[in-house]
């Protein structure tokens, strides 16, 4: 049965305009499943800053979790004194394969930058001098630009993206959402078959396709294209928003029923 948790965050977990954001029985399902050996991984494409932030001080989270995947692949584990360490060498990794990447991907990337600001109201999201990603004024022009994305990928197909509404982050292909939480199942020695995945939006679909995740489900509030996702995997779609949609796949998949966990 599952003895691994990869949940989203924003969307997921936290619906923004609802009260309260998560359900507290989200969180005694999550203490109950952790009792019987359950591993659970916040899997985010926010920064770890900006994730502590999320559950300590924003929405005040009563337990935190085992692991962070964040920036839709680095892997932090809960360190004894608190706080968090990386998992082996494959942040390491990472490191090194996007720093070829952005190299290989110069002419790419400049290309890129000039559709870019050809959209009104869009902007280069730049970090450390590296033009790493971009942010467009609607939806629409996000969909153009992550079709022009497409189109340059056929040139140099380790470069690749990750999209979450109008906002997108480039990426090596071998890294995402998906992967990582591969990495981590590997560490954890638990097999695909006894993982679950939850996810809203299109950053998440690399780990909702059935590959690393047996038991994927996205809350009613997902992009269609996750719905899609999670339907042609043979998961569930919920009817409950973010963490009402958890809580009712995790009742679907037999894991919580009752106020009691079985796993």
């Amino acid at each position: 049965m599952i003895k691994l948790l990869s949940t989203d965050f924003d969307g997921t977990l936290i619906a923004h305009d609802e009260q309260p954001p998560v359900l507290p029985g989200l969180f005694d399902a999550f203490r109950a499943l952790r009792a019987c050996g359950v591993k659970w991984a916040v899997n985010t494409g926010r920064s770890l800053w900006h994730l502590d932030e999320g559950l300590k001080r924003e929405f005040h989270f009563p337990i935190e979790p085992d692991f962070a995947i964040v920036e839709e692949r680095d892997i932090f584990l809960r360190a004894s004194d608190g706080g968090w360490e990386p998992l082996g060498d494959w942040n390491g990794r990472a490191a090194r394969d996007h720093t070829e990447l952005f190299h290989l991907a110069t002419p790419l990337l400049a290309e890129v930058l000039s559709f870019v600001e050809r959209l009104d109201g869009a902007s280069a999201i730049h970090d450390k001098g590296r033009f790493i990603g971009a942010v467009t004024r609607t939806n629409a022009d996000m969909d153009k630009l992550c079709r022009f994305l497409d189109q340059l990928r056929a040139r140099l197909p380790m470069f690749s993206y990750q999209r979450n509404t109008i906002y997108v982050r480039f990426c090596h292909e071998g890294y995402s959402k998906g992967t990582a939480l591969s990495e981590l199942a590997r560490h954890l020695g638990v097999h695909a078959d006894n993982v679950f995945a939850a996810g809203d939006h299109h950053n998440d679909l690399a780990m909702l396709d059935g590959k690393f995740a047996k038991f994927v489900t996205c809350p009613s509030n997902s992009c269609e294209e996750v719905k899609l996702a999670v339907r042609t995997a043979g998961g569930y779609l919920a009817r409950g928003i973010a963490s009402a949609g958890v809580l009712e796949a995790l009742e679907h998949f037999g894991v919580w029923k009752n106020g009691v966990a079985s796993v």
